[in-house]
């Protein structure tokens, strides 16, 4: 009688953590990158004059994030390299081609991270990988949670509002064009601004 009242306490207490579990595991919810609310930008010196700045129209993604805890987890951002646009059809055309993002050979540049978690402030930073032209680099991106709310109207769904960027060096990536004369600046600046909305 007295193990048949330890075996069905320690069977409470199993489900009981199980049950925790499960609800630790269902707070975190899927958010989707909104196409028509986000942008992929950049910044790099040209010739020491000013920053040329340009943008890809062509970008998805999606991660977890965990309001309890504050946790993202589970991040791809996905980047169409040909739709690079930097205002200019000649340069363009360049930043295409071989010398840059060879967007025939390499259609592709995509963001992974696994797990980061930002403070109560919203701020924090999420330690992931940047695969361009065949190479994988750890890139750092610096995050701003602005706003997480049940959208105005529209979808209504609940929303994120998210402003991240990040610095790296594209010779790392094999991208040397107008590196050793400096005609192009070799550090990229990045800004991601996006609303990522609540899966159903």
């Amino acid at each position: 009688m007295f193990k048949k009242k330890i075996t069905a306490a320690v069977l409470a207490v199993s489900v009981s953590l199980l049950a925790s579990v499960s609800a630790v595991v269902a707070a975190a919810e899927r958010y989707t990158l909104d196409p028509a609310h986000t942008t992929v930008a950049f910044m790099i010196d040209h010739i020491g004059f000013a920053k040329t700045l340009g943008w890809f129209t062509d970008v998805s993604g999606s991660f977890s994030f965990d309001e309890q805890t504050n946790t993202v987890s589970d991040m791809t951002i996905d980047v169409a390299t040909a739709s690079v646009n930097t205002a200019n059809d000649a340069r363009d055309k360049h930043v295409k081609s071989k010398d840059f993002l060879s967007v025939k050979k390499h259609p592709q540049m995509t963001f992974t991270a696994q797990s980061a978690t930002i403070d109560d402030t919203g701020a924090g930073e999420i330690t992931g990988e940047l695969s361009l032209l065949g190479t994988t680099q750890p890139l750092v991106l610096s995050v701003q949670l602005n706003k997480a709310d049940k959208y105005p109207f529209g979808h209504k769904r609940f929303t994120l509002g998210v402003s991240a960027s990040a610095e790296l060096d594209r010779s790392e990536y094999g991208m040397t064009y107008g590196v050793a004369n400096a005609l192009v600046g070799d550090a990229v600046q990045l800004i991601i601004e996006t609303e990522a909305i609540q899966d159903k």
